[in-house]
């Protein structure tokens, strides 16, 4: 047994020990209580930031930073994981104000207190179409507004030299004063995701061959209906035409290559204007996308229809009346003018098989001979 004396000096070393060590833990507790509470350091009065959907606790945290909040990603994710909000974390538009700490943002986050805006593009939109709603948006920083199409692809990122059709249809949501170019890569990036899906789903005999071929037939499907019922049925009469070789001698491809001159009136001349993008002059695909088509019409495009229809026409109720063959397709025109005339309607003059603008004949159709891979656009 050690004498008293030895026995007192222990036991103050242990009692101090034991107090250094509450010490230590009361000092790392406090620093971290610090840390959660104290007002996160802002470069202004308020920050807005979004958080993308799907984003990882990381990522999180890489966009608050990026956001200006002056706080390292590892404290944000230590703290978080710690608290068990890394696994609650919503996406949506977020904002802080001076005087809030990282406890506020990691309860609004988990909340889904969201103050987030939205902006909606809108299936078979034209690039002019997107570019409109962009940049009146009273809530979205405007930089693309001088920008001419080029600067605004390379903004984005894009390899693609033509802008037309890269943006996905959908709802956006950003935090206020989100910039326009950041909203549009999002778009851009969508597109690339979607469009890379519906190829790898392709059939195997789809007269495509690259996803940008997909991307063009699918804006000239999601122009031609709106209804979804109908897509892969039209998307396979242009699979059948493309196989023989035979003209699209679609209107939406005309219509677009008419650009700013169209007046909302398609005539017979506009059909022999020649441009790169009109189906009745040139055989194949025009070379770019007409408009931006959303999911449906990409799947569409890739997974057509089987069948033998080479035709289609409008029904004038919205639906479309499909056909093998010239003779049966020029008895659907002739019903389509006369129930046009019976409703006291200017049928258009720009359904094929009209006088002057024939529909083509695929028994006049070259085979298509086999050709290299199409160049990168």
């Amino acid at each position: 047994m050690l004498p008293l004396s030895k026995r007192s000096f222990a036991g103050r070393l242990f009692t101090g020990l034991f107090t250094l060590v509450v010490l230590g833990i009361l000092l790392v507790v406090g620093a971290g209580l610090a840390v959660v509470y104290a007002p996160l350091p802002l470069p202004s009065d308020k920050v807005d930031f979004v958080i993308d959907h799907g984003s990882t606790m990381r990522g999180v945290a890489r966009q608050v930073r990026d956001a200006g909040v002056d706080v390292p990603p590892q404290v944000i994710v230590a703290v978080a994981r710690i608290t068990g909000t890394d696994t609650q974390v919503k996406a949506g538009g977020y904002e802080l104000v001076r005087g809030e700490s990282l406890w506020t943002l990691l309860t609004r986050m988990s909340r889904g207190d969201v103050t987030q805006r939205e902006i909606a593009f809108i299936e078979g939109w034209t690039w002019r179409q997107i570019k409109s709603v962009v940049t009146r948006h009273s809530e979205v920083t405007q930089t693309i507004v001088d920008m001419d199409d080029a600067a605004v692809l390379q903004a984005i990122g894009a390899d693609e030299t033509h802008i037309e059709g890269l943006f996905f249809p959908d709802t956006y949501l950003f935090a206020k004063g989100a910039k326009d170019i950041d909203i549009l890569r999002r778009a851009y990036r969508a597109q690339k995701k979607e469009l890379a899906e519906v190829w790898a789903k392709r059939a195997a005999d789809v007269p495509l061959r690259s996803p940008y071929e997909a991307l063009i037939l699918a804006s000239i499907v999601e122009k031609e209906t709106g209804l979804h019922t109908e897509r892969e049925r039209i998307a396979g009469v242009f699979a059948n035409r493309l196989r023989i070789n035979m003209p699209l001698q679609t209107d939406p491809t005309v219509i677009y290559g008419l650009g700013q001159s169209f007046d909302g009136n398609l005539r017979k001349r506009d059909l022999r204007a020649d441009t790169p993008w009109n189906t009745y002059t040139r055989n194949g695909l025009p070379p770019t996308p007409i408009a931006a088509p959303g999911r449906q019409a990409l799947l569409a495009a890739v997974q057509p229809e089987k069948h033998k229809f080479l035709y289609f026409v409008s029904r004038g109720d919205g639906t479309s009346a499909f056909s093998e063959d010239l003779a049966a397709h020029n008895r659907q025109v002739a019903r389509y003018i006369a129930s046009q005339r019976a409703a006291g309607r200017t049928p258009s003059a720009a359904v094929p098989a009209v006088p002057g603008v024939e529909a083509t004949d695929p028994a006049a159709v070259e085979p298509q001979a086999a050709e290299p891979e199409a160049p990168k656009p």
